[in-house]
């Protein structure tokens, strides 16, 4: 199992799918049967990372959505 290359900041460049793509990869890695114990650590702490992004761009895109629907109800 490898580890995780580098911390994920909320300012990388990494979209929501390709975060989810590294998410599903680590979850295949420890559900594994041949799971490194000594690497389980920095599998979930990337993971986190990655939800963490994730969870950022979700948030950005629900302000978006909200004001385009607000903007559109305004003109109107």
């Amino acid at each position: 199992m490898s580890a995780p290359d580098t911390p994920v900041e909320t300012s990388d460049p990494m979209s929501f799918s390709e975060a989810m793509e590294a998410l599903e990869e680590i979850l295949r890695r420890i559900e594994g049967e041949d799971t490194d114990i000594d690497a389980l650590a920095d599998e979930l702490q990337r993971a986190a990372q990655l939800l963490e992004l994730c969870r950022t761009k979700i948030r950005k895109a629900e302000v978006e959505v909200t004001q385009i629907v607000q903007q559109l109800e305004s003109d109107e």
